[in-house]
């Protein structure tokens, strides 16, 4: 548990008459920016939230519900995350698994176990992308260092590729492969060789979009202009307001659906002919760079369409 004490749940909520504040688990790993800000968009619209590490949740089949969340003595009526948290492949599973739970015992999580799941193996999103008609630039995964090395020999004669982290996020680990010899070794590629088409000029200016959807919404977006190729805001790019495109609208929308996103940040870029590719779809997206060219508070936007989710399910009960 991260924020300051609060009061557990008292119980469930009342059948009738006037509701109490739903209690919101946001789950992190640390009080950063966005969760410091999303604590305090929650708390102005008469939310209760508690910032709660996924690694302190347990699950005890002989208790009720089955689910332990420190500083909940029943369940959250809303569950936001923020971040996983580092940890083994045994930690990261029951950590989702805790999320899936949350979820089968009716609790809304924004976003669910699936879509972070989708989202955070690039493969498998760039797959369920691919199969629902959006455009995309060409994609490899290999899991062997001969399997990659093929790859690179036939398609780097027709450009160059980016490697990219599976887990990664934040332009953290990206690598220009021009040639076969760029290729890192299998144990640096952490076992599997996820390759894309590299999409941008030849040098700069380098740019794409970040379009931030919620719950079927645009929310807001910016371009993001870099002397590197790599456009990420923490990487130094420069956040510009922007108005999306029909078109960019359109396949952004469409691939926040595909992989079953309530709130995602979908990253853009036009090829040579101008027409706009999906480079991928975050579920614990960022938003300090956006926020920096957004007049009004994505947090508070944000919070209202999670809460508006606990009302619909209230209305249903």
């Amino acid at each position: 548990m991260l924020d300051k004490p609060q009061a557990p749940h008292p119980g469930p909520l009342p059948a009738s008459g006037e509701r109490e504040s739903p209690r919101v688990a946001v789950f992190t790993d640390k009080l950063d920016w966005h969760v410091v800000r999303t604590l305090r968009a929650l708390r102005r619209q008469g939310a209760g939230p508690l910032a709660v590490r996924l690694s302190a949740c347990k699950i005890e089949t002989g208790r009720a519900h089955g689910l332990l969340i420190p500083g909940f003595r029943n369940l959250p009526d809303l569950a936001i995350v923020r971040a996983i948290g580092d940890g083994s492949l045994e930690a990261i599973t029951m950590r989702l698994g805790v999320l899936h739970a949350l979820e089968a015992l009716g609790v809304p999580v924004v976003n669910s176990a699936q879509a972070i799941e989708r989202c955070t193996d690039k493969s498998m999103a760039s797959f369920l992308l691919a199969q629902a008609g959006l455009p995309t630039p060409q994609t490899f995964a290999a899991q062997t260092l001969a399997q990659a090395r093929a790859i690179a020999r036939r398609e780097c004669a027709k450009g160059s590729l980016v490697m990219k982290p599976l887990f990664g996020a934040q332009g953290w680990g990206l690598r220009l492969i021009e040639r076969e010899s760029d290729l890192p070794s299998l144990q640096e590629a952490r076992g599997v060789f996820y390759l894309q088409r590299f999409v941008g000029p030849a040098r700069p200016p380098f740019e794409d979009m970040r379009i931030l959807v919620s719950h079927g919404e645009i929310v807001a977006a910016m371009r993001r202009r870099s002397s590197h190729w790599i456009t990420n805001v923490r990487q130094g790019a420069k956040p510009v307001v922007v108005e999306p495109s029909v078109r960019e609208t359109e396949i952004a929308l469409a691939a926040a659906k595909a992989l079953s996103v309530d709130v995602a940040g979908v990253d853009i870029i036009n090829n040579d002919q101008g027409e706009p590719l999906i480079l991928e779809v975050n579920s614990m997206a960022g938003w300090s760079g956006l926020q920096r060219v957004t007049p009004f508070s994505i947090a508070d936007r944000l919070a209202a369409d999670a809460l508006a989710q606990v009302a619909r399910e209230r209305l249903r009960a």
